[in-house]
């Protein structure tokens, strides 16, 4: 069993790399699950109903969120009916939408559940305790438990890792759009890779347009920000499972630059 997941699809360059590679990826890798975080994907912030609907059309079976979940109005018209939509399980409650999701595919069920950290982000409930109630409710349900912890501290992010060890199948982060190199299985089995890098613009500054961020870090003053253009680029990884344990067997960062890819796709 495997899992392809695909990190934070930018505007419509991102867009563009999901619709010209998901099959192509589910080609080569043949994953059993794919879930793709859209929380950027409308003009860099936040998803539209038609975003969503692309993405499944192209192949996955889950859409994650994160801090910018709300950034398009739109999404409120449409969130308690995107069955397969994941935003952070630990918005306070009430907050529309469900941060866990069961996707099943023939005998398999997996769990998928979006957390959100909150060092250096909008304060939120505790996601580590979050964390304990979903998996105490999944685990009754399926073995296979897949985390998106939307979070900027890496030392969150990577506690968040070894605080669910053996507990869940992996936890992978996104948010910062960096892709890291600590991509390992923990000791008890769990999948693990601080930031699953970024799927949209390559030549930006995470993903927004080189000369406003330039601007406000000399001046220090406000700066309007656009996604960028120019090189594309599609940032993932690939979880092979122990399909009796519901434990990871490795994990492998996928990286294709557009302009230079060096996968055989």
């Amino acid at each position: 069993m495997k899992i392809l997941f695909i990190g934070d699809v930018v505007g419509s360059p991102g867009r563009h790399m999901i619709q010209e590679y998901v099959k192509r990826l589910k080609k080569q890798y043949k994953p059993t699950l794919t879930i793709i975080n859209g929380e950027n994907a409308a003009a860099g912030k936040g998803i539209t109903e038609k975003i969503y609907k692309s993405f499944l059309d192209a192949g996955a079976q889950a859409v994650t969120l994160g801090n910018h979940a709300w950034a398009n109005r739109d999404i409120f018209e449409f969130i308690d009916e995107a069955k397969w939509l994941v935003r952070p399980a630990n918005y306070p409650e009430g907050t529309p939408g469900t941060g866990m999701v069961y996707v099943q595919i023939n005998q398999i069920e997996v769990a998928v559940i979006n957390l959100m950290g909150r060092t250096f982000l909008p304060a939120n409930d505790c996601p580590f305790r979050k964390a304990d109630e979903l998996i105490a409710e999944a685990e009754k349900r399926t073995p296979y438990i897949f985390v998106d912890f939307h979070a900027e501290a890496t030392s969150e992010k990577i506690a968040m890792g070894w605080y669910l060890d053996g507990r869940v199948t992996a936890v992978v982060g996104t948010h910062t759009h960096v892709q890291t190199a600590d991509e390992r299985v923990l000791p008890k089995g769990t999948a693990y890779i601080t930031d699953v890098g970024m799927t949209g613009p390559y030549d930006g500054i995470l993903g927004v347009e080189r000369e406003p961020v330039l601007h406000k870090f000399l001046t220090n003053l406000p700066a309007r920000f656009e996604v960028a253009s120019g090189g594309e680029q599609l940032s993932g990884v690939v979880v092979d499972v122990n399909p009796k344990t519901g434990q990871a067997a490795s994990i492998k960062r996928l990286q294709i630059n557009e302009d230079h890819p060096y996968m055989d796709l």
